[in-house]
């Protein structure tokens, strides 16, 4: 049982750190196309949110195949399982249910869980606050003299 949380922690640490960098690159795409002057703020608005959505469903994925990748090191699913789906369906919390991880490795599902759902919920601030700083530039732009209103 340690060794299991010792691998979900180690490989949770891993994909925190991918998200940290999704982070800095999402924010960093946001920041740039916010500070853009433009003619038309929804579609400007639109295009930061999705870039941004984008960058941090990238990195779900990349934080989704670090835990296939472990699953297969550790061989905790049954022989010929789908893992990419085992995977998934932990990550997001789906819990189908129809694959179930060997004995020894039953406490990796959970894990896997735990570190999705605290990933979303982090892709979702990020998601939020980059909405709220386009909106608040363009509402900044759009008091200045000559602007029209967002």
């Amino acid at each position: 049982m340690l060794l299991q949380v010792l691998v979900g922690a180690l490989v949770s640490a891993i994909n925190i750190g991918i998200h940290a960098l999704a982070t800095v690159v999402a924010v960093s795409i946001a920041r740039a196309a916010g500070l853009r002057q433009t003619d038309s703020a929804r579609l400007h608005l639109m295009g930061v949110m999705v870039a941004t959505a984008a960058a941090l469903s990238v990195a779900h994925t990349v934080e989704v195949l670090v835990w296939v990748c472990t699953y297969w090191f550790v061989t905790a699913a049954p022989e010929g399982s789908d893992l990419l789906y085992f995977v998934f369906v932990n990550y997001t919390t789906l819990g189908y249910g129809d694959i179930t991880p060997v004995p020894q490795w039953r406490l990796i599902g959970p894990l896997t869980a735990m570190n999705g759902i605290l990933l979303f919920g982090w892709s979702a601030a990020i998601l939020f606050e980059v909405l709220r700083k386009t909106l608040e530039h363009l509402e900044a732009i759009a008091r200045l003299p000559g602007r029209n209103k967002v």
